[in-house]
This record gives C-alpha cells, structure tokens and sequence, in this order.
C-alpha cells in the first residue's frame, strides 16, 4: 500500500512587531537587573545621568532595588542619584545650547517629540526657571526641560540650583520611605510614585504661593 502522505507542517505565523510599552518593558527590567551587579552604584550614577538627557527609564527603579538590598545606604544612594542626574541635567542643557541644530533631527525622533519641545519651550517662557524645580521632581520628562533650557539660554546657576532641589528632593524622598519602611512601602512607591509626587510638588507650590502672598 502506498504510504500516506504527511500532514503539510503547519506554517508559523509572522512575528508581530514589538510595541513600543514592551521595549520600554525590557528596557525597565534590565535597568533592574543592574542591582543585582558588583558594580550597581556606578550603574546607579551612569543611568540618573543619561535619564537627565535622553535615556527613558528614571533611575528611581535601580535606586528602590538598591536601597531595599541595603536599606543602611539608602540616603547614599539618594546621594549618587542626585548628583549624577544635575550633572547629566547639566550635559543636556550643554546640548541644548551648542548643539542642537546638529542633534535636532535625532532627538526629536527618538527623545521627544516637536509638540513636547514646544510645550516645554513655552512653559520657559512664562514661568522661567521654575519649571526646572517642577520637571526635576515629578515625573514630567526632565530631559525635555534640560535640551529646552539649553535652547532658550536660562542662566546656568539658577537652573542648576533648581535642578538640585528639584532631583535632591525626589531621590531623597524615595530613600526617606524605603529607610524607614523598608519592603512595605515598595509596592505603594512603585504604584503610585507618580501621584505621590504629584502631591508634595502642589502642597510645596501651595506653601510657595501662601508665603508669597502674606
């Protein structure tokens, strides 16, 4: 009897594209997976940096893996985080003021977009360098706020000091509640880290906005 012909091999569907959340997925648990290295402080300082000009993920995730490891570092790492990303926020202004008719095209691409520049560039002009402190400390894009700052020329001492307490404030913020309360507070941080800035930065405007007037 003649054999019977195979069944035809069943043909694999194409691969589908990777959507952008994922790739900022693989990009966060790698980010994460630093911790677990010999060098993670220097990963800590390297990553705070780039976020201040073009890389996507905030340093905050290293940081809260970091400091739930060794919970007696953790202003030390608040530390290293805000030290890095003033200077790297310093690295995008420079970019912003020499170079950005060179890098214009590839950061509009691929960092933010012409609406978000505009945006930001807008908010410069009316509320100066206090949108620096808003940018450093809540969640909004800082590296939009430091390539913009470079464009429109804010002076360098009051971005830097803006920079300073806004970064200072959040990473230290972030390491107040994990030295304190350790593992329980890890899930509310990452949850709602957000919201929670979001918070404190209209209780400081509040305060700010009381003083200015009385």
């Amino acid at each position: 009897m003649p054999d019977h012909p195979s069944p035809a091999a069943p043909s694999q569907p194409a691969p589908r594209p990777v959507p952008a959340w994922a790739l900022h997925r693989r990009l966060y648990d790698w980010v994460l997976s630093l911790a677990h290295r010999r060098w993670a402080t220097g990963a800590l300082a390297v990553v705070s940096f780039a976020e201040s000009s073009f890389f996507p993920i905030p340093p905050d995730v290293l940081q809260i893996a970091l400091t739930l490891e060794r919970r007696a570092r953790a202003f030390y790492y608040a530390a290293v985080s805000t030290a890095a990303s003033v200077l790297g926020g310093l690295a995008g202004y420079a970019i912003g003021w020499g170079l950005w008719e060179s890098v214009r095209p590839l950061a509009l691409k691929h960092v933010f977009s012409q609406a978000q520049f505009d945006r930001v560039s807008g908010l410069y002009r009316q509320y100066d360098v206090w949108v620096v402190f808003a940018a450093a400390f809540t969640p909004i894009p800082y590296k939009v706020f430091t390539i913009a700052g470079g464009v429109a020329g804010i002076a360098v001492l009051p971005f830097t000091l803006a920079s300073l307490v806004g970064r200072g404030g959040r990473f230290f913020l972030v390491a107040g509640l994990l030295y304190w309360q350790g593992p329980r507070v890890k899930r509310l941080v990452e949850a709602y880290f957000n919201l929670l800035t979001m918070i404190l930065l209209g209780v400081l405007v509040a305060g700010y906005a009381v003083y200015a007037r009385f």
